[in-house]
C-alpha cells in the first residue's frame, strides 16, 4: 500500500506527475468544475491539532472530486489513548477509502500507515508538513515554469514545513537557504536524508545572517515563530526572532522578481509586516488556494494506486479460488 508520508518516500518523476497532474486539475476546475472521478469514495479526516486551511482544502478537494470527506475532531478520535492507533487504522480502513491524519507525533503517521489496509496521507506532524510543501512547489513552478535551478530561501524558525520544503528543494534540484538563530535549525539527520535523494542543481546553505540567506532569492519563505505546542516559549522567541522578521528591508536583497511565501496562519508583525504579506511580492493567498489543487493531485493519484493494488489481489485471489 502507497501513502504520502514525506516528500522523501517518493522518486522526483513521481513528484513531478503529482505537480502536473494538480496543474490539469486546477485548470479544470477554473473552466467550470473537475470531473467526479472520484465519486463514491470517502476521506476521513483525523485531527489532534486544528486547522483552517487543512481541513477546508481537503474537504472541497473531496468534494470537486465527487468524493466525500468526513471530519473527526480530536475528542472523537484520541490517537493511543481511547483506542490503540492499530485499531483505529484498521476500523477506519474498513469505513473509508483513504485516510489523513493531522497530528502531533510523526511515530504516529507512521504507525497508521502500518496498519492501514487504506491509502495514509500526513496532513502535518512536528516532524514534517509533506501537503504544505506539494503546494508550495506547485506555487513556485507556477510562478517561474521551472523548480530546478531557482533559490529558495527560508527565515525564521526551522520547524516540519521547512524540513518538508528542504526535501522539495532536493528532490528538484533548487539551491536552498535556511536562515535561523542559533539552536533554531535543522539537524544534521534531515541535511542528511535531503542530500541521500538530492538531484543536480541542488545546494544547502545554512546561516544565522538573515540577510546571507535571502540574497538574490528568488523565494522567501517564511513560519511562525512559536507553533502549536510550543506556546511555552513564546516570551523567549519573541525576544530571539525579531532580526529574521520578513519586511521590506530584507526583502531589498532578494533578487527584484522575488515571491514571497508563508503557510499560514500568520503572525502579522512578528514573522513578516503587513506591508510584505499584502504586497506585490506576496504569493500568500494563490498559496494556501494550492493546498486544495496540491491535495486533490495526491489524492487521485493514491486512490488510483490502491485500486490497482485491490485489482491484482482480486485475480490473485480468484487464482486461489480456481485451484
Amino acid at each position: 500500500m502507497k501513502h504520502f508520508l514525506e516528500l522523501a518516500d517518493w522518486t522526483s518523476s513521481d513528484l513531478w506527475d503529482m505537480l502536473q497532474l494538480a496543474v490539469d486539475l486546477k485548470e479544470e476546475w477554473r473552466d467550470g468544475g473537475n470531473e467526479p472521478i472520484l465519486k463514491g469514495k470517502a476521506l476521513g479526516m483525523i485531527f489532534q491539532k486544528p486547522s483552517l486551511r487543512t481541513r477546508v482544502s481537503f474537504e472541497m478537494g473531496m468534494v470537486h472530486l465527487g468524493g466525500y470527506a468526513l471530519y473527526l475532531s480530536p475528542q472523537e478520535i484520541g490517537l493511543g489513548k481511547r483506542e490503540s492507533i492499530a485499531d483505529i487504522a484498521r476500523v477506519m480502513g474498513g469505513y473509508v477509502d483513504i485516510v489523513m491524519a493531522r497530528t502531533f507525533a510523526h511515530d504516529h503517521v507512521l504507525e497508521l500507515a502500518k496498519w492501514s489496509p487504506v491509502p495514509i496521507i500526513n496532513g502535518l506532524t512536528d516532524y514534517n508538513h509533506p501537503c504544505q510543501g506539494m503546494a508550495d512547489l506547485l506555487t513556485i513552478y507556477e510562478e517561474f515554469d521551472r523548480l530546478q535551478g531557482l533559490h529558495l530561501a527560508y527565515v525564521g524558525d526551522s520547524n516540519n514545513v521547512a524540513t518538508s520544503l528542504l526535501m522539495g528543494a532536493a528532490q528538484f534540484g533548487m539551491k536552498m537557504t535556511i536562515g535561523s538563530p542559533e539552536g533554531y535549525q535543522l539537524g544534521q539527520d534531515v541535511i542528511a536524508a535531503a542530500r541521500e535523494i538530492a538531484h543536480d542543481g541542488f545546494s544547502i546553505e545554512m546561516t544565522t545572517d538573515p540577510v546571507a540567506a535571502v540574497e538574490g532569492a528568488d523565494v522567501v519563505y517564511t513560519d511562525t515563530w512559536t507553533s502549536m505546542g510550543q506556546e511555552e516559549e513564546l516570551e523567549k522567541r519573541k525576544q530571539i526572532f525579531p532580526p529574521f522578521q520578513v519586511n521590506d528591508a530584507l526583502l531589498s536583497h532578494a533578487a527584484d522578481h522575488v515571491i514571497v511565501m508563508h503557510c499560514l496562519p500568520a503572525h502579522r508583525g512578528d514573522e513578516i509586516t503587513d506591508e510584505v504579506a499584502d504586497g506585490p511580492h506576496s504569493r500568500l493567498f494563490p498559496q494556501a488556494e494550492n493546498r486544495m489543487h496540491a491535495q486533490k493531485a495526491i489524492m487521485a493519484t493514491l486512490l488510483r494506486d490502491a485500486g490497482k493494488s485491490s485489482k491484482k489481489k482480486d485475480e490473485k485471489d480468484k487464482k486461489k479460488h480456481k485451484k
